[in-house]
């Protein structure tokens, strides 16, 4: 089968960063499905993973992806959820061979059906950030479905992908006012045609914001990106006993600034169920079916900003190089291998 590969932590720019290969077809076992790739997005963690490989070439090529539709071709014995033939969406596992090749392994737990109405490149930009933003809203901070009316929740990086779904999984599924922040009037507008009730500049303090904003504080804030940079504006934007949660990497972070108000942290990783082989690890079958019922009832978008043509080599590094720019709104998707 066709797969593009990193070796080594090269700049995405370098032609040797990722490399099209061909690997031989896997097998499915246990509870895997063997599912033929037709579209994956590209996500930060696809470009953190390939930084994060040794500085010297390895000899085991390295598969990364974390976001794919396709259609299942073999099951493994035990699997129930699914057949050969069936259209399906999912993330993966960051402990498995990613997307980023024409057929691909996957946990039949973690994988759900893909909406009918959306295309394979459309369907393609959804899984991670869905999974995320659900674990976020409803694992994480423990909100409520039909709740939280009068309540309002920030949302630092609004814009992007994780933000794009979030925002609009917490409009269609709760009563809370959602505020979004972005820094460049495109991607303010963007983060409005979502759903966000209000957005705001993170250029500014947040707390200075809301406050100039008339917003005032906030029960529940989500920092998607930069929580260091914005984390004493964020304590101070917070109402006693509210919760933060977030996704980033910062650099660190004083958390004693949250003891005054008996503020609570609560960390998101989408991979946790499956790194870890959780007893709950259907739950992302679950939720990815009930995300699929949400597009199809037409309450939920793809968040699908650009398509930047077949999977190859050249086309990844190209979207590796876009991501890290940080220009990005929504999500960037390839679809098909060619011939």
């Amino acid at each position: 089968m066709k797969a593009i590969a990193a070796f080594a932590a090269l700049p995405a720019t370098d032609e040797q960063s990722l490399q099209d290969i061909t690997l031989p077809d896997p097998v499915a076992t246990g509870h895997d499905i063997l599912v033929e790739v037709h579209a994956v997005s590209v996500n930060p963690v696809d470009t953190k993973v390939r930084r994060g490989l040794p500085a010297e070439a390895q000899a085991e090529p390295r598969v990364l992806g974390w976001d794919a539709s396709g259609i299942v071709r073999a099951v493994g014995p035990e699997v129930t959820l699914f057949r050969p033939g069936d259209r399906v969406w999912y993330a993966g596992a960051i402990n498995r061979p990613g997307s980023n090749s024409q057929l691909q392994l996957v946990d039949e737990r973690i994988v759900g059906r893909m909406p009918n109405k959306l295309g394979f490149a459309e369907a393609a930009a959804l899984p991670l950030t869905a999974i995320t933003a659900w674990e976020l809203l409803f694992d994480r901070l423990g909100l409520q479905f039909g709740g939280h009316q009068g309540e309002k929740l920030l949302v630092v990086g609004a814009a992007g992908g994780v933000g794009s779904i979030l925002v609009q999984l917490a409009r269609q599924l709760t009563g809370i006012t959602v505020i979004g922040t972005a820094s460049r009037p495109e991607t303010r507008e963007w983060a409005r045609i979502f759903g966000a009730h209000h957005v705001i500049d993170h250029g500014t303090p947040l707390d200075t914001a809301l406050t100039g904003a008339g917003l005032g504080e906030v029960d529940y804030a989500i920092s998607l990106t930069h929580t260091d940079k914005h984390f004493n504006a964020l304590v101070n934007a917070i109402k006693p006993q509210g919760k933060l949660a977030l996704i980033d990497d910062p650099e660190p972070i004083d958390v004693r600034l949250l003891k005054r108000k008996s503020i609570s942290l609560h960390w998101e990783l989408m991979f946790t169920r499956s790194l870890f082989n959780t007893p709950d690890l259907q739950a992302q079958h679950r939720l990815l079916n009930e995300v699929a019922q949400l597009v199809e009832d037409g309450r939920i978008r793809t968040t699908l900003a650009q398509n930047m043509g077949p999977i190859n080599a050249a086309n990844l590094r190209r979207a590796h190089a876009f991501i890290e720019s940080g220009a990005a709104s929504g999500k960037v998707v390839l679809e098909g291998f060619g011939d």
